[in-house]
C-alpha cells in the first residue's frame, strides 16, 4: 500500500491556535501582565494606558480568543454581560451593540444580545433567562428600563430615572435647539415637525425638548403641522410613507420638516419628490442621529449627529467599572449632540 502523503495545505488545515504566551512575546511583556490587563486585574492598574492599549491591538491582529470557560472556573466569574435591546435589524441598534461589542471584546468580556420588539412580557423573560446564564450585568438599548434589573445596569437613551441604573442619554435640548435655530436662521417658519412613537424611548423626550426650544426661538408649532408616527414607524424608512402623505393631504404649506430621526427622514424625502416638492429649494428638510445612510442621499441630509459609538463605549465602560468596583455610581451620563449641515436645507426662497 502506497504510503498517504501530507501535503503542505494539509498540515494548515486548521488555524494555529494564538497562546496567551505569544502575545505577550509580540509586546514585550510578561504572559502575568498581558493577562492581568486582559483580565481587568486590580494588580494590573497602574499599567500605563498606553502600554494596554498596545496589548490590546497585538490581540486584535494575532486574533487571540482568550479560554473562557477556564478563566470563569479560576475567578468565579462569567465576564459576560447582558445587552437587552428593542431591536437589532435597522441601523440606531445595531451600531451602538457593534460599539459595545469591541469594548467589551477589547477587555475579555463576552456578551449575550436578545431583541424584545417592544414587548414587555418578552422583556421580563428575556432578563430571567440572561440571569439565568450568569450574566454580570445589563446593557440596555432604547429600552425604557422602569424597574431594577438585579443587576449593575447602564441603559442607553432610557430616560426613567430608576434606582442603580446607569441612563447614557443625548442632550436632546441642546439638540433640538440646534435644529430648530438653523432652519430658524434660514428664514423658516412655517415647520412642520414629525413626532416620534410613543414606543421609542426618545420620544416624550425630544418631543419636549422641540416644545422648548421653539418657545425659546419664537417658532410657533402649528398641530395641523404636526404628525405622530405610530408602531415602529421610525424605524424603516418606508414605514413612514403613509405619516407624511397625511401631511400633504392636510393642504398647509410648509417650508421645512425636521423628522424624527434620520430613517424617517430618508422615507419623507421619496414621499416630498414624489408629490413634486424639491430638496431643499421648496422644502428643507433635517434628520436625527447622522446615521451611515445620511451622507449618501441625494442631497446629503442635514441632521443633528448622536455619537452612537461613543455612547456604546461610554456605556459599556460605565457598567464594566461598576461590576468591578473603579468608579463609583452615578445616575446619569449626559453626551453632547453636533449639528451637521448638508445639503437638504437652505434659505427660504424670496
Amino acid at each position: 500500500m502506497q504510503e498517504e502523503k501530507t501535503t503542505p495545505e494539509a498540515t494548515h488545515a486548521f488555524p494555529v491556535t494564538v497562546t496567551l504566551k505569544a502575545v505577550a512575546e509580540r509586546v514585550g511583556l510578561t504572559p502575568g501582565t498581558v493577562s492581568g490587563v486582559l483580565n481587568n486585574s486590580p494588580k494590573c492598574r497602574s499599567v500605563p494606558q498606553s502600554t494596554k492599549e498596545r496589548i490590546y491591538a497585538a490581540v486584535r491582529e494575532m486574533n487571540y480568543h482568550p479560554n473562557y470557560v477556564a478563566r470563569a472556573l479560576r475567578v468565579k466569574r462569567t465576564y459576560m454581560i447582558g445587552v437587552i435591546a428593542a431591536e437589532v435589524g435597522y441601523t440606531y441598534g445595531p451600531t451602538l451593540i457593534s460599539g459595545i461589542e469591541v469594548y467589551l471584546r477589547e477587555r475579555g468580556f463576552l456578551h449575550l444580545t436578545v431583541a424584545h420588539r417592544r414587548d414587555s412580557s418578552l422583556l421580563e423573560a428575556y432578563s430571567r433567562l440572561l440571569l439565568q446564564h450568569g450574566v454580570e450585568g445589563f446593557l440596555t438599548v432604547d429600552t425604557s428600563v422602569t424597574h431594577s434589573l438585579l443587576l449593575p445596569t447602564v441603559a442607553i437613551g432610557s430616560h426613567d430615572a430608576v434606582e442603580g441604573v446607569t441612563r447614557v442619554v443625548l442632550d436632546q435640548r441642546k439638540a433640538a435647539r440646534l435644529a430648530v435655530q438653523h432652519l430658524r436662521d434660514l428664514g423658516h417658519r412655517d415647520i412642520a415637525f414629525m413626532k416620534g412613537p410613543a414606543v421609542s424611548s426618545d420620544a416624550m423626550d425630544r418631543w419636549e425638548s422641540i416644545q422648548a426650544a421653539c418657545e425659546e426661538l419664537g417658532i410657533a408649532i402649528q398641530p395641523e403641522l404636526t404628525l405622530e408616527l405610530e408602531g415602529d414607524a421610525g424605524c424603516a424608512p418606508e414605514n413612514c410613507h403613509t405619516f407624511v402623505r397625511e401631511l400633504l393631504g392636510r393642504g398647509r404649506k410648509f417650508t421645512a420638516l425636521f423628522a424624527y430621526n434620520d430613517n424617517s427622514a430618508i422615507g419623507a424625502m421619496r414621499i416630498l419628490r414624489d408629490a413634486g416638492l424639491r430638496i431643499p429649494e421648496d422644502v428643507s428638510l433635517v434628520g436625527f442621529d447622522d446615521i451611515q445612510a445620511a451622507s449618501f442621499t441625494k442631497p446629503a441630509l442635514t441632521t443633528i449627529r448622536q455619537p452612537l459609538r461613543e455612547m456604546a463605549q461610554i456605556a459599556a465602560k460605565a457598567l464594566v467599572d461598576r461590576i468591578e468596583a473603579r468608579a463609583e455610581f452615578v445616575p446619569e451620563i449626559c453626551v453632547e449632540p453636533t449639528l451637521v449641515v448638508r445639503g437638504s436645507t437652505a434659505a427660504v426662497a424670496a
